[in-house]
């Protein structure tokens, strides 16, 4: 059987707007992002998804669609877009785009219609609003003068569509036609689980991510993607879809990535888990048994940088952790998606003046909630100049970026071996030889308290989540440990991959 590209890709998330900046406007842009593809095919992924890059008044940064069949300005034109693409491919690079069906721009023609009262069933209005909440903070309605309310699930110019309206089904199959005939490989849903609201839009006391909500994972959803489906695998080259699937139950996962449905669903389970041989084994065990073909995660634009996520549950620990982590993952059956800068070892950025802060989170807290901003600082490409290289000298980036960016910088790290940027090519490099070879199963071997030992075929994975160092399982030789071993004894927060004695 032939195994889909996908299947066992390494995708890298490019937030756009902070990879890197061409135009010297202090935001990231297209161009910025072709002039470093030559920097991602050497970091060995297989594929890149680039955030929103569509027209948008940026009130949630580009998640907020004002035209879905064309390029902001900020970021370039679709003549950039179309020369990212060509190259990407020259260099062996798949392209996926984000596409935002849950909710387009307030200024979006059809809401900016539905506002002067015409085609209002593209959109949820009430007369009376219920109890639900932005995910954001704050009401999920806006009043508007005539006495009507619009639901926005997210920030008030966020309004959410109506997918019981087949005008909407018509409207994103066509969209998704438009970025399939440039050549884009496969899409990103964004709140893949949110299109359909329960009839009625009872009240609720539990808003968060459940399986079971009037607001999330309604069963029509399911119906959307088994049409888009269709649309995919008419196209040549294995397009497909991947869901940004927020959901407390691996069952309910499993859903979304039916045969007639999405090929991938993000795996949050294993973002979420803590720094655990039995949370990791358990996060392992349950998604193998759903579904199909497994993703993994540790980092995006949404949460908290895992280094940083481990470092504030044990000081000090948190790269060693981060690099332990990404070894295991890469081990595992399936897909990796990695977020930009990861590679680098980049912190969250905790300390961004309130004034700088520019996500809706955060201004609709009205500061109580931090935001996402500190894990969508500009990338540092070199160790000096106004904003490390991100863009053209004495230009400042969009968020300002913290003086240890310096040391983190991509060329900083190039030329040094025990960089993380070097661990992070070295076990790419080591996973692309290994991959074709192994099985999409594993075995779990006896581990000692703490740890967590499994084997695929010829590799054998080891990791210490313990505070003590543990006797590494028999093996036939090192391919690559996350931090030094100590001689046949693997110390804490370390994992390596070594060969089956075999």
């Amino acid at each position: 059987m032939d195994i889909p590209w996908w299947r066992d890709a390494v995708v890298y998330e490019i937030y756009v707007r902070s990879f890197a900046d061409a135009s010297g406007d202090g935001v990231g842009d297209l161009a910025g992002v072709r002039e470093h593809l030559p920097y991602l095919a050497e970091l060995g992924v297989d594929a890149i998804w680039l955030t929103p890059f569509y027209p948008s008044p940026m009130a949630d940064g580009g998640y907020d669609v004002a035209d879905y069949r064309g390029v902001d300005p900020l970021f370039g034109t679709l003549d950039d877009f179309e020369s990212l693409v060509t190259d990407a491919h020259r260099l062996g690079l798949k392209v996926l785009v984000d596409v935002v069906p849950n909710h387009s721009s307030s200024e979006h023609p059809w809401f900016q219609a539905a506002l002067r009262g015409e085609h209002r069933d593209r959109y949820i209005f009430r007369a009376e609003p219920n109890n639900w909440q932005s995910t954001f903070s704050g009401p999920a309605w806006t009043k508007l003068p005539d006495g009507q309310y619009y639901l926005h699930l997210f920030a008030p110019g966020q309004p959410d569509f109506n997918w019981r309206n087949p005008e909407i089904h018509r409207e994103f199959l066509d969209i998704l036609r438009f970025w399939l005939d440039r050549g884009v490989d496969g899409f990103r849903i964004d709140v893949a689980m949110g299109l359909y609201k329960a009839k009625g839009l009872p009240d609720i006391q539990d808003q968060s991510f459940k399986s079971v909500s009037p607001i999330w994972g309604q069963p029509e959803v399911h119906e959307v993607y088994r049409s888009w489906r269709k649309l995919l695998d008419g196209y040549p080259g294995e397009r497909m879809a991947v869901g940004e699937v927020w959901t407390d139950s691996s069952e309910d996962l499993a859903l979304y990535v039916r045969p007639d449905e999405l090929q991938q669903s993000f795996n949050f389970a294993w973002l979420q888990a803590p720094w655990s041989s039995t949370a990791f084994k358990k996060v392992i065990d349950d998604t193998l048994a759903a579904v199909p073909f497994a993703t993994w995660v540790l980092s995006n634009h949404d949460v908290v940088r895992h280094r940083t996520r481990y470092d504030t549950a044990d000081p000090g620990t948190g790269l060693m952790r981060a690099k332990a982590a990404l070894l295991t993952m890469l081990a595992l059956p399936g897909s990796a998606y990695l977020y930009q800068g990861e590679e680098l070892g980049l912190p969250e950025v905790k300390d961004l003046p309130p004034e700088a802060r520019q996500d809706p989170v955060f201004i609709q807290s009205k500061g109580e909630l931090v935001g996402r901003d500190g894990c969508r600082v500009p990338l540092p490409w070199s160790a000096d100049g106004a904003s490390y290289g991100f863009s053209p000298d004495g230009v400042a980036p969009w968020l300002p970026q913290p003086a240890t960016f310096a040391a983190l910088s991509a060329a900083t790290q190039a030329g040094d071996p025990g960089s993380t940027l070097t661990f992070y090519r070295r076990a790419l490099a080591c996973r692309r030889e290994l991959v074709g070879s192994l099985p999409y199963t594993l075995e779990w071997l006896d581990s000692p308290e703490g740890a967590l030992f499994f084997t695929r075929g010829s590799l054998i994975c080891a990791l210490n989540c313990g505070t003590e160092p543990v006797r590494l399982p028999s093996h036939g030789g090192v391919l690559l440990p996350s931090g030094p071993l100590d001689g046949d004894l693997l110390p804490p927060d370390t994992a390596v991959w070594l060969r089956t004695s075999s």
